[in-house]
C-alpha cells in the first residue's frame, strides 16, 4: 500500500511565532503559528502528506490495514533546513587559530583546489549527505568549488539520494590561487550550463554562486547578474558583511557603492530566491533594501562565533520583516547540527539582551528555514500535498537528556532542553519523501 501512518507526538509551524513563548497550560495548542497534538498522526501517501492531526480523530479514517509506525518517547518534526553550508569544506571543520580572510587562505582554499577531480567530490558529497541525513537536515542550499565537477559530484549523489537541495559553482575571478580562479565568460558558461543539466531536475535546484564581493571583479558580477535575468527561477547565494576586515576591504574594492549590499544590488543580484549568508554588520539602509526586495539571510552562529565575526541581530531582520534561514556554515562552523546551531543562536540573542523561544527557534529550523529558500509550497510543514521529508527527536537519545526531560512540566520547556543539549544523537530516524534513511 502507498498509505502508511507515523504515530506519536507531532510538533510543525503554519506561521512565525515571533511573539510566542508559552503554551496552554493543558500543554496542548493549536494555534495559528503552529500545530502540536501530543498523541498524532501523520499521514503519508506516495512520498507526500495526506493528513496531520490527533490519532483520535485520523485513526477512524484510515483504511483497514494501513501500515501505522508507533514513534514512542520522542518528537516527530518537519526536517531541518540549512540555509548556508559548503561541502568541499568538511576536512578543515574545526581549524585552529584564524578569522576569516586568513581561514580563506590557510584552510579553505587548499581543500577546494581537489574538487577538479569528480570522484573525489562525490566520495566528500555521499559524506557530506550523511552528516546531513544524520544530523536531521533534509534540505540545504549547498557552495560547490569554482570546478564545475564539484557541482555535478554533488547533485549526483543527492539526486541518487531523492533529496530536495540546492547547489551552484563557485564564481571567483580574483583574489584567490590562481587554480582556483575563473573568468567572468568562464563562470557564466559554466553556470549556464549546469543550469541546464541540473536546475528543476528532480529535487535539486541551481544557485548562482559568486562566493563574495571581493573575489569576484565587477565584470564577474555583471554575469552572475546576467545569468539570473536568463533563468529567474534560480538561485543567488554568497556572503555578505560577515566580517568587518572584510566590509572595509568590499568598501576599497567597490568605492563607487554605498555599501555593501549595494555592490550586489547593483549588479541585480537582490530577489526573493537570493540568500545572502552572516549579514552581521548591516546599516539600517541596506536591512531596509532586503526587505525591500525580498531577500533573505542565513544566521550562521556557530561559524560567526568560531571565526569570531560577531553577533548577528535577528532583531534587526524582525524589524525590517527580512527572512532568516538557519545556517551551519561548516567547514567555517562547527557542526552539522541543526540543534547546536539553535543552541548558539539561542546565546547570541542572550549576549544581546534579547531572548530567542524554542518554539521560534524550530521555526526558523523549519518552515522559516523553507520560507528563507523560497520552498515553502513543497516543504517546512505537515500541510497536505507537501514532501513527506521529516525526523524524529529522540527525548533518550543520552541519559543527560532523557534525565533531564523527565523533569519537564511542558512541551515548551523540553523543546528547549531538547535544543540545549541535543545533537546528531538526538536523531532517531531521518524519513525523505515518505522512506527511512540508513543513517551511520
Amino acid at each position: 500500500m502507498s498509505l502508511t501512518a507515523h504515530r506519536g507526538e507531532i510538533l510543525h509551524f503554519l506561521n512565525d511565532p515571533t511573539n510566542t513563548v508559552r503554551m496552554d497550560a493543558d500543554d496542548t495548542n493549536v494555534t495559528d503559528c503552529w500545530h502540536y497534538f501530543k498523541d498524532g498522526l501523520l499521514v503519508l501517501e506516495a512520498g507526500y502528506v495526506r493528513n496531520c492531526g490527533a490519532s483520535a480523530d485520523l485513526l477512524k479514517t484510515l483504511p483497514t490495514g494501513t501500515p501505522i509506525i508507533e514513534h514512542r518517547h520522542g518528537l516527530i518534526m518537519p526536517g531541518f533546513v540549512d540555509a548556508h553550508v559548503h561541502y568541499p569544506q568538511c576536512e578543515v571543520i574545526g581549524a585552529y587559530d584564524t578569522q576569516l580572510l586568513d581561514w580563506l587562505e590557510t584552510h579553505t582554499f587548499p581543500a577546494e583546489l581537489k574538487f577538479s577531480d569528480q570522484q573525489y567530490g562525490e566520495e566528500i558529497a555521499a559524506f557530506f549527505i550523511d552528516q546531513l541525513l544524520s544530523n536531521g537536515t533534509t534540505t540545504a542550499l549547498v557552495f560547490g568549488t569554482v570546478h564545475p565537477e564539484s557541482v555535478d559530484a554533488f547533485f549526483t549523489v543527492a539526486e541518487r539520494r531523492k533529496l530536495r537541495m540546492i547547489c551552484g559553482k563557485v564564481m571567483m575571478d580574483r583574489h584567490a590561487p590562481k587554480a582556483l580562479c575563473d573568468t567572468p565568460a568562464s563562470s557564466y558558461q559554466q553556470s549556464r550550463d549546469l543550469i541546464r543539466r541540473w536546475h528543476g531536475r528532480s529535487r535539486l535546484s541551481y544557485a548562482v554562486t559568486p562566493r563574495f564581493a571581493p573575489t569576484s571583479s565587477p565584470e564577474q558580477l555583471d554575469m552572475a547578474g546576467r545569468l539570473m535575468r536568463e533563468f529567474p527561477d534560480v538561485y543567488l547565494q554568497t556572503h555578505l558583511s560577515e566580517n568587518l576586515k572584510e566590509c572595509e576591504w568590499v568598501s576599497t574594492l567597490f568605492p563607487e557603492q554605498k555599501d555593501y549590499l549595494d555592490v550586489y544590488d547593483h549588479h541585480g543580484l537582490l530577489g526573493r530566491r537570493s540568500v545572502f549568508a552572516h549579514g552581521i554588520h548591516l546599516s539600517d539602509d541596506e536591512w531596509q533594501r532586503l526587505h525591500q526586495t525580498d531577500s533573505s539571510i542565513a544566521f550562521c552562529p556557530t561559524s560567526n562565533l568560531f571565526i569570531g565575526s560577531g553577533l548577528f541581530r535577528l532583531d534587526k531582520a524582525d524589524e525590517y520583516h527580512v527572512s532568516v534561514g538557519l545556517g551551519t556554515d561548516v567547514g567555517g562552523g562547527d557542526s552539522f547540527s541543526i540543534l547546536r546551531t539553535i543552541n548558539e543562536a539561542y546565546k547570541v540573542q542572550q549576549l544581546q539582551g534579547d531572548n530567542l523561544s524554542p518554539f521560534r527557534a524550530l521555526y526558523l529550523a523549519t518552515l522559516g528555514g523553507a520560507k528563507s529558500l523560497n520552498l515553502e509550497s513543497v516543504i517546512g510543514n505537515f500541510e497536505s500535498g507537501k514532501e513527506a521529508d521529516f525526523v524524529v527527536l529522540d527525548y533518550q537519545a543520552t541519559k543527560l537528556l532523557d534525565f533531564r526531560i523527565k523533569k519537564c512540566k511542558s512541551i515548551m520547556e523540553r523543546l528547549f532542553v531538547l535544543q540545549m543539549l541535543g545533537d546528531d544523537r538526538a536523531i532517531r530516524e531521518t524519513w525523505i519523501m515518505g522512506e527511512k534513511q540508513i543513517l551511520d
